[in-house]
C-alpha cells in the first residue's frame, strides 16, 4: 500500500482529496497535517466525512510514500524550505508555486496529464494544475497540438463558490452570493499564464491574446467554460481530431449534445462538446472544480507517478440528480 500524507487539512481540496484517498484501493492515508485543526476529527471539520470516524488532524509529520501539499498558494515553497523532504517521496503540490517555468521551479512537472502523460510517469514533484486552466487548456489542447490557432481565443467560465476557498470573503456569503452572478478579474486572473504557457508548449510561435471572462455563481462545485475562435477545419473534422487526441485519456469525454455541470459534479470528469459556427470553434467544458480541477486530478498524477492505472480510485458518480 503507498503510504500518503496531506499536508494543511482545513482547506476545501484536502477535504476532497480525504474523501477519495479513504477509499482508493492502493493507498493507506497515514495523516492529515494541519496546525489550525490538530486534534479535531476530520468530520468535525469536512462534515461530508463521517465515514473517517475517529480519525483526528495532527501537528506532526509522518514518513510516507507521496505528500500532498494543500496550504495554498504561496505556501509551499515556504514548507519545502522548513521541512526538507526525500528525493524518493512523490510530492503533489495543489497551489500554484511551481506551475509555470521559472529558476525555482526547476525539477518540477506541470500536472496536466492531458499533456504530460509520459513526463508525470517519471517524475517526483508535481505542481498540479489550476481549475480553471484545467477546464479551458481541455478545451483547447488539440486545436494547438494540430497547430491550427490563429486567433484570438474569447472564453467565458463560471465557477461555484468553493472556487474562492473555505475562508470567509465579502463574496461568499450566502446573501451575497446566492441569487446573484458578477465577473471578477476579467483579462487578467492568474490561470491565464498556465494556459498561455500550454500553447506556447504546444504551438510554437502561436501569438493569439486569450480574452477570458471568469464568472462567479451562485452554485457551489463546478465550472463550465466555453471557448471560442476562429478555425478553418470543419465541424465533423474538429470532433474527429478531439476524439482521436483524446483516445487515452480516460477522463475526457466529448459529447454529442451540448453539456452542463451535473453530469461531472463529483467526479474527476472533463466532458466536451463541439460545434462550428460559419468560421467559429466553440467548445464547451465542463469539470469539477474540486476534483478534476484540483484533488481528483492530484490523485490521477499520484496514480500515473506510482505506476497505477490512471483510473484507480476515481470512478465516481456524479450528482445529476
Amino acid at each position: 500500500m503507498i503510504k500518503a500524507g496531506i499536508i494543511g487539512g482545513g482547506g476545501y481540496t484536502a477535504g476532497e482529496l480525504i474523501r477519495i484517498l479513504w477509499t482508493h484501493p492502493d493507498v493507506h492515508l497515514e495523516f492529515v497535517f494541519s496546525n489550525s485543526q490538530a486534534g479535531r476529527l476530520y468530520h468535525e471539520v469536512h462534515e461530508d466525512l463521517l465515514f473517517t470516524r475517529n480519525q483526528r488532524f495532527t501537528d506532526r509529520i509522518g514518513p510516507a510514500d507521496v505528500l500532498f501539499l494543500c496550504q495554498g498558494h504561496g505556501k509551499a515553497k515556504e514548507f519545502i524550505k522548513s521541512h526538507p523532504i526525500s528525493d524518493k517521496t512523490l510530492v503533489v503540490d495543489l497551489g500554484n508555486d511551481f506551475r509555470l517555468n521559472s529558476e525555482e521551479s526547476e525539477g518540477w512537472v506541470y500536472g496536466l496529464p492531458e499533456i504530460n502523460k509520459e513526463r508525470i510517469k517519471n517524475s517526483k514533484r508535481i505542481a498540479n494544475c489550476g481549475c480553471f486552466a484545467t477546464v479551458i487548456q481541455i478545451a483547447l489542447i488539440p486545436l494547438a497540438f494540430h497547430k491550427v490557432l490563429t486567433e484570438d481565443i474569447h472564453i467565458s467560465a463560471i465557477t461555484g463558490s468553493t472556487g474562492a476557498g473555505q475562508s470567509l470573503k465579502p463574496t461568499t456569503h450566502f446573501t451575497w452570493r446566492n441569487n446573484n452572478i458578477s465577473t471578477y478579474k476579467v483579462f487578467t486572473h492568474q490561470h491565464e499564464g498556465e494556459i498561455y504557457q500550454t500553447l506556447g508548449q504546444l504551438q510554437n510561435g502561436y501569438k493569439g491574446k486569450l480574452m477570458f471572462v471568469p464568472y462567479r455563481g451562485d452554485f457551489t462545485r463546478g465550472i463550465l467554460a466555453t471557448s471560442y475562435t476562429k478555425v478553418g477545419l470543419g465541424g465533423e473534422d474538429l470532433v474527429k481530431m478531439y476524439k482521436e487526441y483524446y483516445s487515452d485519456h480516460p477522463f475526457v469525454h466529448i459529447s454529442n449534445s451540448p453539456i452542463s455541470l451535473k453530469s461531472v459534479v463529483n467526479t474527476n470528469y472533463c466532458n466536451i462538446h463541439i460545434s462550428k459556427h460559419k468560421d467559429t470553434v466553440l467548445i464547451q467544458s465542463a469539470i469539477d472544480n474540486l476534483s478534476k480541477g484540483a484533488s481528483g486530478q492530484a490523485v490521477q498524477n499520484m496514480n500515473l507517478a506510482f505506476g497505477l492505472a490512471e483510473t484507480s480510485g476515481l470512478i465516481l458518480k456524479p450528482a445529476a440528480y
